[in-house]
């Protein structure tokens, strides 16, 4: 019986192995045939190495396979005793009790077990060593690197004055953004989620908001860290709550604003970037409520000063809270999200000025989204994405005011099986009905076209052209500037 016991724990420790062959209980019988063993019984009447047709053995190995329901083809032809041992761990493996004739096909290939059962112990040691170093089973890693070959005309210029000391050049660059993504779970409802990020190399070319600012940039010079780290779990059924000390708040909304995938532009995400949605990363928490009915709602905080010495929500910490009331069909969706900034939470937001931006100021918006996508996405019919930013300041000096829009053209499935064809346009948020009864900002617009293709599952190239006109009301000069990149992205 303890042999019996442990022959039953070879076969199991042997089906283990199969899916590091075949993936399957499948064995590949003509490569085995350099495999064999003695045999210790004289009931057979041929040589001791194969198991002949007509054979009892051969016989009650193909009985086996049909009873047990093994996926293993055992023709009319001779069978290496090493052959047949591993159909019978195949097929009696994970099996807990046996037939007579299954338990005598056990005994005849004892030695053939002992042998596989040395085989594994020594294959199980090896991948203990291999699983000591590696993630929790739980843990799931994805990511990707991008190219950006690219150069912005008339980026000098248009930029020379301003806050940033370093506009770029006119001269064709090479950046590269490397990113990986961990998510873990702990009661299988859960996450936590971290993304891990570096980058550079663009030479500032395409890091102007609002004009210029790629969709993939970081400011990251060469230097991996965590770019971002939060965790989300349910409350309830419908209810899910999320928290972290590096997350931006559009993370957190309750359904998605726009179906366009801005290829070049950061401005045009989420039927474009502004006050509401554009966010940097910071301390952050948010509800989300999900309903059965297309109905959806959040409300989320953001918080500068909560990894300083500001703290969260106090009067000195710039902070952002949001509360997002959505419904969303199969095909269509609307939105309103109202938000409130104290002192001007900074960063995020696409403003045609600083004026506009109105930093250290307390801010209310408005953000109207909408979209529409055919029910067939490979038509000549494109999705459609809008979306209106309304802004009110608190202020007695500046601007007291300030709106932006977006429009925005998905096509999918064009030329070949998963491409894509965008064009975008719109304005960044302008200061309007200054304090001082001055003029409003000048008209600033934006503008991009790319097309999008997958030479395989893994690699994606976007070539595409951007622009815009009065990108810099600082400047008030030859502000216009157009450009051409040419984005490919890695994925694993």
């Amino acid at each position: 019986m303890k042999l019996f016991q442990q022959l039953l724990v070879a076969g199991a420790a042997v089906s283990m192995i199969a899916p590091l062959g075949a993936q399957a209980t499948d064995i590949n019988l003509e490569d085995m045939n350099s495999y064999s063993n003695s045999s210790k019984s004289s009931g057979f009447t041929n040589n001791y190495l194969n198991i002949q047709p007509g054979d009892w053995a051969h016989q009650s190995i193909k009985d086996l396979v049909k009873s047990r329901g093994c996926d293993i083809n055992v023709n009319d032809k001779a069978l290496t005793r090493f052959e047949a041992a591993s159909i019978v761990n195949s097929c009696l493996g994970d099996v807990a009790e046996v037939s007579n004739i299954e338990r005598t096909l056990i005994d005849e290939f004892s030695s053939e077990l002992a042998l596989l059962r040395g085989r594994i112990d020594g294959i199980e040691a090896r991948m203990n060593e291999f699983e000591a170093g590696s993630f929790s089973d739980t843990t799931t890693m994805d990511g990707k690197a991008v190219f950006i070959l690219g150069a912005v005309d008339n980026i000098t210029d248009a930029y020379a004055t301003g806050t940033d000391t370093t506009p770029g050049s006119e001269a064709v660059t090479l950046s590269y953004v490397y990113q990986m993504n961990l998510n873990t779970s702990f009661t299988g409802d859960d996450n936590l989620y971290v993304r891990l990020k570096a980058g550079g190399g663009d030479g500032e070319n395409f890091e102007q908001k609002f004009a210029t600012y790629h969709n993939e940039t970081t400011d990251n010079t060469n230097d991996i860290h965590v770019d971002k780290i939060w965790y989300t779990f349910p409350v309830s059924d419908k209810v899910t709550a999320t928290i972290g000390p590096r997350i931006e708040n559009y993370y957190m909304l309750a359904a998605a604003p726009s179906v366009y995938k801005p290829k070049l532009l950061k401005a045009f995400r989420f039927g474009g970037h502004g006050t509401a949605f554009g966010a940097s990363t910071s301390v952050g928490a948010g509800l989300k409520y999900v309903g059965d009915n297309g109905f959806a709602s959040s409300i989320t905080l953001n918080s500068q000063g909560g990894d300083d010495t500001n703290g969260i929500l106090t009067e000195t910490d710039r902070s952002k809270i949001n509360i997002m009331g959505a419904y969303t069909a199969d095909n269509y969706h609307v939105s309103a999200t109202y938000t409130t900034q104290n002192l001007g939470y900074t960063g995020g937001a696409n403003y045609f000025s600083t004026a506009a931006a109105n930093q250290g100021v307390d801010t209310t918006g408005l953000a109207l989204r909408a979209w529409w996508r055919p029910s067939e996405l490979d038509s000549a019919v494109p999705t459609v994405s809008v979306g209106f930013d309304s802004t009110s300041y608190d202020t007695d000096n500046g601007f007291k005011d300030g709106n932006g829009y977006s429009v925005a053209l998905n096509w999918t499935d064009m030329f070949q099986a998963d491409d894509t064809v965008g064009v975008a346009f719109g304005q960044p948020i302008k200061g309007t009905d200054h304090t001082d009864g001055s003029t409003d900002d000048t008209d600033p617009f934006i503008w991009e076209l790319y097309y999008s293709f997958r030479p395989n599952d893994s690699i994606e190239i976007t070539p595409g052209i951007f622009g815009g006109t009065d990108v810099n009301s600082v400047a008030n000069t030859d502000d216009d500037v157009f450009g051409a990149v040419v984005a490919t992205t890695f994925k694993f």
